[in-house]
């Protein structure tokens, strides 16, 4: 019998994105990325995901690191014949919304200088319109255009009245006609079961000629026996993670499938020795980020999701949300919700940004509105995004909208009470030369000005901590090793009941330091006075084998956060305007002096990256603004007084 022909099955490694995006929010840091990037880079593998999604809204936000620096620090340890891949949202770039086309042809431009090679092009809607000019800035740089599907369903299996075989063929072929390289079946969620991946990949093989590639998050457990049906089918690329980074909302690991497939036909010939070596580094520095990680279950694969189809990296948002609004206890109402704002909304794909607009609804329905009431008790309070999606900003559903909530969200909106149908970004103006004109001099050179365009509050705040002009935010600061074991040892402690009880010990002095611990997924302050508790000395970690330049990071201070000062009496009343859930003050629409209707919009409010306008309670004159644009507040915070 004669061997059949070699085929090797390609992989993308998403552990530097996707991978941390899914497990530990986005927060690794490229210094750690960095160690292990020449080792990684020596693996076999055939692209690497290291930036996009979340990561260039991460990375200013929370780290303080430039974005556009990763994949150039990166590239000095990875050769190039590992491609670099990252993920772009069509029309909405690396943001939440659809940006006009100057901003989305300068990003490409910009994403290609910084060394990007495949570009993985995806749409919440699978709208076609929406792929057009990244596509064509994509081409036009002469790199590789991969467009993705992004897969759902309505029932438990392919088909049903929307999401048929037909109408993923009929979106690839479309794909390919506009110069797709490759197809990514994007299954963010863990839907596709085993059975239909192979219908499908073989649907899409006699389909197109162009490399088909599959990316499956774990969350269902589905994932693993579905690449296996995949391999067969004849898919060319797979996307994975390495050990430590996989599973759960992730996907799966590299290791088993390297060793599954060694010897057959579609051996992988990636280095096992290497894998290894990059587990054990990554075992080492995982503590940094284990307090990331969602344990509140103790099951790694949430069954859930095959009802709900909430995404792992919305699915955590979800569960960070409800927990610092205090109302851990509604998530499950959120998960009931969930469907309904789902079908509103006409069965958008829930994946970024759908799955927050649809997400932070379901929650605001529970938290704010009546569940089981009418549709106007529920939609109490509808985000700024829901209105433009309503409006058509991110183009055509798959299915017909709940016209009724249509009308609802578009009554008073400043665009027009009647939804468009043409492409989204045919209405849009060119947005870089008043950006320009708004950032001025801060913005050195095109990439500062889009990052701003992109993020105008977080993104102007990063600029100003840049060139000295503010002081760097406190959740900048890395956290250590010996800081990650400290706080290991005193939930080991807590749970042995060795803490001293509260009332029991003397009062802090002004050098204690208070950190919020959770044990068992439950919150905990703990207040230290004095050095911390120490462990065992850290695990030897990994280093690169040449000296690594430092990682382009803003500084940030050495000392850890200060205590929280002394709570102070907060105004009362009928017209005082408090946060209704944590966020991040966007806007104020208002001064102080000014006169207002109640029912006017005053304050916009940035929660789970989704825009909310918060309206004034009553009638009357703008007496106090409390906070301050950009200011992180929390449930209860009062922003502004009316009197």
């Amino acid at each position: 019998m004669s061997k059949k022909k070699k085929n090797p099955l390609k992989i993308t490694d998403l552990t530097f994105r996707d991978g941390h995006q899914s497990l530990f929010a986005t927060r690794m840091r490229t210094e750690d990325i960095e160690a292990i990037a020449e080792t990684a880079g020596k693996v076999g593998y055939h692209s690497m995901e290291v930036w996009g999604g979340a990561t260039f809204d991460t990375m200013h936000r929370f780290l303080g690191e430039d974005p556009w620096e990763r994949p150039r620090t990166l590239r000095k340890y990875i050769p190039e014949e590992v491609k670099f891949q990252m993920l772009l949202r069509g029309q909405n770039a690396v943001g939440y919304r659809n940006y006009a086309d100057d901003v989305v042809e300068a990003f490409v431009d910009e994403a290609c200088d910084v060394g990007i090679n495949i570009f993985r092009i995806f749409d919440a809607l699978n709208d076609p319109r929406n792929f057009e000019t990244a596509a064509k800035a994509v081409l036009k740089n002469k790199q590789h255009f991969q467009a993705a599907l992004s897969f759902t369903l309505t029932e438990r299996s392919m088909g049903g009245d929307i999401f048929t075989l037909e109408y993923w063929l009929g979106k690839a072929k479309t794909f390919a006609e506009m110069g797709a390289h490759s197809i990514c079946i994007k299954d963010m969620a863990g839907l596709l079961s085993p059975d239909d991946a192979y219908t499908l990949i073989k649907g899409l093989k006699s389909t197109v000629d162009i490399p088909i590639e599959l990316h499956c998050h774990t969350t269902s457990g589905l994932a693993e026996y579905t690449f296996l049906k995949a391999i067969e089918a004849g898919v060319d690329i797979l996307d994975t993670c390495s050990a430590p980074f996989a599973n759960r909302t992730s996907h799966p690991a590299i290791e088993p499938i390297v060793a599954q497939l060694q010897g057959t036909a579609r051996d992988t010939g990636l280095d096992f020795d290497k894998l290894n070596e990059i587990n054990e580094y990554l075992e080492g520095i995982a503590p940094k980020y284990r307090h990331l990680l969602d344990t509140t279950r103790l099951a790694v694969v949430d069954i859930g999701v095959l009802r709900h189809q909430v995404p792992g990296g919305m699915l955590s948002n979800l569960v960070n949300q409800l927990r610092q609004a205090n109302a851990t206890d509604k998530l499950s109402a959120v998960f009931k919700e969930l469907p309904k704002v789902r079908k509103d909304l006409g069965f958008p794909p829930l994946v970024t940004p759908t799955s927050q607009i649809v997400g932070v609804q379901a929650v605001q329905n529970v938290l704010f509105g009546k569940p089981e009431g009418t549709l106007e008790e529920r939609y109490k309070m509808i985000s700024g995004q829901v209105k433009d999606y309503c409006y058509g900003l991110y183009g055509t559903p798959p299915a017909e909208m709940n016209e009724e909530l249509r009308a609802l969200a578009l009554k008073g909106y400043s665009r027009g009470e009647e939804p468009i149908t043409c492409r989204p970004a045919d209405i849009l103006e060119p947005e870089l030369e008043a950006a320009k004109a708004e950032i001025g001099d801060l913005a050195k050179d095109r990439k500062d000005l889009i990052l701003y365009t992109l993020f105008p509050t977080t993104g102007k705040r990063f600029l100003r901590v840049r060139e000295g002009l503010e002081d760097p935010p406190a959740e900048w600061t890395p956290r250590t090793i010996e800081e990650a074991q400290a706080e290991e040892a005193l939930v080991a402690k807590a749970k042995a009941g060795e803490l001293v009880e509260k009332g029991s010990a003397a009062a802090p002095s002004s050098g204690a330091r208070s950190y919020q611990i959770f044990v068992d997924g439950e919150a905990i302050e703990v207040t230290i006075d004095g050095a911390l508790p120490t462990q065992a000395p850290q695990a030897a970690v990994a280093a690169p084998a040449t000296a690594a330049p430092a990682p382009a990071t803003v500084a940030a201070p050495a000392a850890a956060p200060s205590p929280k000062p002394a709570a102070q009496s907060a105004p009362t009343g009928a017209g005082v305007l408090t946060s209704p859930m944590p966020g991040l003050v966007i806007d104020y629409k208002v001064k102080v002096g000014d006169a207002v209707s109640a029912g006017d919009v005053v304050v916009v409010l940035e929660a789970m990256k989704m825009e909310n306008n918060l309206e004034a309670p009553i009638s009357g004159t703008v007496k106090e603004i409390v906070s301050a644009n950009g200011a992180t507040v929390e449930t209860g915070a009062v922003l502004l007084v009316i009197e």
